[in-house]
């Protein structure tokens, strides 16, 4: 959002982001306002530990509503995924400023919710699916972040010129950094010709990331391969579960990092030999695990832990290895295969930051702002709007 927003405000709109909560802490996502963007805070603050539940998202989505609605007319309304079913919003918001509407689909819900744990009957299940369905066919615009989502939202009758691909970029900070000196590297005690080999998990880890084929390699790779180090950085709900699991296996290779600052980045993605991006298999079209074009970007092959048909899988091409993620000894043997090949690690990672080099955040506000600006178009054919200076987001 920070780097979408302040491009759009760039190429000379005014932008609005309505967001729910509060800063909390010293988490990459609270960066500086860009310039030209105003953010306004709902106020609600959120409890340590709290884990939402149906009531507290559809709170979240009633309070971010009624602050949308106090704002001055716009002429584009943009919704996200988070909370759930904020498309909902949209065509309510889109009328009260006779605007246009577009859905900036980052999750597919309520289908997700089962899958990150969320119980809900069967029934409410499914009157909430045929609502978001409506809501994402009355919106103006809809963009999917992989193909295999494009292709469920477009099962679900939305018009398929309606829907626009347009992927998740790396973070722009990343870049590739020689593993030499590297401070995440030295803060686990490995030095530069030592021979160990550092397979990293960094992000959030929540029930949509499973992690029992993880800490089955984990397992194996004590036992056979003592150099190989498996590192999990990062928050979420799941690092629990995995930390107890690893106490009772008595793992000794397995370490933990927290949340990094986003000055620490592109260091911590370049710390390690080998990544770990995982994805349940039940999650395929319903999300895309945006940590992997960081990781690519940070020149560094991965295992993708997730379904061989989705948008992660087919961006592993040359670049990394599909594998299932309950699949312990294929994780373990891949760590192996990796570890003992250097060549390979290097000539994969060089591929994939050159795949990043071609979609990044300046190209995709680019690709934004042209969508907005038809859609704002397409909408003052069919409504004539006064004249303004500069159009609003």
């Amino acid at each position: 959002m920070s780097d979408l927003s302040g491009r759009i405000a760039a190429a000379g709109w005014r932008v609005t982001v309505v967001a729910d909560g509060e800063p909390v802490g010293d988490k990459a996502v609270n960066r500086a306002v860009p310039d030209g963007v105003t953010l306004i805070r709902t106020g609600r603050r959120v409890a340590e530990g709290e884990r939402p539940d149906a009531r507290a998202y559809l709170e979240a989505l009633c309070r971010l509503t009624a602050q949308a609605l106090r704002l001055p007319r716009h002429d584009l309304v943009v919704t996200m995924t988070d909370p759930p079913m904020l498309a909902l919003a949209g065509p309510v918001l889109a009328a009260r400023h006779g605007a246009a509407s577009l859905h900036w689909c980052q999750d597919l819900y309520p289908d997700l919710l089962p899958v990150l744990g969320v119980r809900m009957p069967d029934l409410l299940l499914r009157v909430a699916g045929r609502g978001m369905a409506r809501a994402l066919r009355r919106q103006g615009g809809v963009i999917a972040i992989g193909r295999c989502m494009r292709e469920r939202i477009v099962a679900s009758g939305v018009a398929a010129d309606r829907v626009t691909l347009l992927p998740n970029w790396p973070d722009p900070a990343i870049r590739p950094l020689e593993k030499a000196g590297n401070g995440v590297r030295r803060s686990l005690g490995l030095t530069e010709g030592d021979g160990r080999f550092l397979v990293a998990y960094s992000g959030t880890l929540g029930l949509a990331h499973p992690m029992d084929g993880v800490l089955e390699a984990a397992v194996r790779l004590q036992h056979s391969d003592p150099s190989v180090i498996v590192l999990l950085v990062g928050e979420g709900r799941g690092f629990t579960a995995v930390e107890e699991a690893a106490r009772l296996r008595g793992l000794r290779n397995l370490h933990r990092l927290p949340w990094q600052p986003a000055d620490r980045l592109a260091e911590c993605l370049s710390g390690a030999d080998l990544h770990l991006v995982a994805m349940d298999p039940a999650a395929e079209g319903l999300l895309v695990p945006s940590k992997l074009a960081g990781v690519q970007a940070a020149g560094r092959p991965c295992l993708f832990l997730g379904p061989a048909g989705s948008e992660a899988a087919a961006q592993m091409d040359g670049c990394g290895m599909v594998i299932d993620p309950f699949d312990g000894a294929a994780i373990a043997e891949a760590v192996r295969a990796y570890a003992a090949a250097p060549d390979r690690c290097a000539a994969e990672g060089k591929r994939a930051a050159r795949k990043t080099e071609a979609w990044t955040a300046d190209r995709a506000a680019a690709a934004f702002v042209g969508l907005a600006e038809h859609l704002v178009d397409a909408r003052r054919a069919v409504r004539p709007l006064l004249g303004r200076p500069l159009p609003y987001a």
